[in-house]
């Protein structure tokens, strides 16, 4: 039996998303711009596919923009509204430290060209602090930045009162929602936010579709310049075949967030349990009740993260030690040292991330073999001379 934990990486396609591609691929082969019956039905194409995601996230098609994914979105939604407001002589920005690197990276850049930013530290409940957001906010601060959803211990954000807390000093509010929406319920009014950045292959969508949610009257200068596609907002020629499967997956997903959000929380917590009894020297790292319910991050004393990794991907098991975008590095979870853990636990750690094809057995298949692997690295690291081994 393979074992796949690492939904958060990305996720297989839904049940029939697959066949929608094909046709679209085959069928709608149209340029949507075109005036011609070829060009409609790709439009049409799109405008169903529009309101599907508009509907999983309580919006009006009309504020959707497709993008390529949730890096693009997020990178359009930063510097489209921080350009937006250069103008007006607001250039501080505001995220938290544990934001995915599409956000952190597009921060490094905006900082290159004279803005200025502030990374809030969180403590090692992976919860931010409203006291320290309100800390960080200036009068020259133009956007707020922070995700919804973590991608690597699933912690859940006050994103509501956030955005209140930023509108109230006049700036603005992103959210990267790639890890909640499809698996919770998401609110764009509720959450009070003028941007809000999805994916489709993190909720069984193809790769390279995506959507930003901008609120209507938000400022928004495009970073795509060329046609008018998109209401102006996005230029080039859509990607109508991703933009049909993103559609249906949103559509399955909005079908499914009850019933499957209570499963797999379930199955979650009957994985967290069974490595915490049965494996000593264990911890999950980040508050367990506000995060989503198909992510544990799992810290394994005197024990190398990508080591084990390894050794569970050599028995059939899938997993990851954070942020798919971070792979090939040696460098510690990010995340977790900005939480505040020592260097050994942000190297010890790895995170398992179910969805819609997860079981119990593969629940019980990687509780199986799990016990056996960290005893096996932890003996070897303990020999003389097995430095080489692990990183302490």
């Amino acid at each position: 039996m393979r074992v796949y934990f690492d939904y958060n990486a990305t996720s297989p396609l839904a049940p029939g998303v697959a066949d929608a591609v094909d046709r679209a691929t085959r069928e709608i082969f149209g340029n949507a711009s075109s005036v011609h019956h070829f060009g409609q039905q790709a439009k049409a194409a799109m405008d169903d596919a529009r309101s599907s995601v508009a509907r999983l996230i309580s919006a009006d098609p009309s504020e959707i923009v497709f993008t390529s994914g949730g890096t693009e979105s997020d990178n359009f939604a930063i510097r489209g509204m921080a350009e937006a407001l250069e103008a007006t002589g607001r250039r501080h920005l505001v995220a938290t430290a544990i934001e995915h690197e599409a956000v952190l990276n597009t921060f490094k850049a905006l900082a290159r060209r004279g803005w200025s930013t502030t990374l809030v530290q969180l403590d090692q409940s992976g919860v931010v602090s409203l006291d320290r957001i309100r800390e960080a906010l200036t009068d020259e601060t133009a956007l707020v930045s922070v995700m919804h959803a973590n991608n690597e211990i699933g912690t859940i954000q006050p994103i509501a009162e956030i955005a209140a807390i930023a509108h109230g000093r006049g700036a603005l509010m992103h959210t990267d929602a790639v890890q909640s929406v499809g698996k919770i319920p998401v609110d764009v009014r509720a959450l009070g936010v003028d941007a809000l950045a999805l994916s489709a292959h993190k909720f069984n969508g193809p790769k390279g579709a995506g959507a930003l949610w901008i609120k209507r009257g938000t400022r928004m200068q495009p970073i795509l310049t060329g046609g008018k596609h998109e209401r102006n907002r996005r230029a080039g020629t859509e990607n109508v075949p991703a933009i049909a499967g993103l559609g249906l997956a949103a559509r399955l997903a909005l079908a499914k967030i009850p019933g499957e959000a209570g499963r797999l929380g379930a199955l979650r917590d009957r994985l967290e349990e069974e490595i915490l009894r049965q494996v000593p020297g264990t911890a999950i790292n980040g508050l367990r009740t506000a995060r989503v319910p198909n992510t544990t991050n799992i810290s394994f004393d005197r024990v190398e993260a990508e080591s084990l990794l390894i050794a569970l991907d050599l028995d059939g098991v899938a997993i990851s030690t954070g942020s798919a975008c971070s792979s090939g590095t040696l460098e510690p979870s990010h995340v977790l040292r900005a939480m505040g853990f020592p260097t050994h636990r942000t190297q010890n750690s790895l995170r398992f991330s179910l969805g819609i094809f997860s079981t119990e057995e593969e629940v019980d298949r990687v509780v199986a073999v799990l016990p056996r692997l960290v005893e096996k690295l932890r003996s070897l690291r303990s020999r003389p001379g097995a430095q080489a081994v692990g990183r302490t």
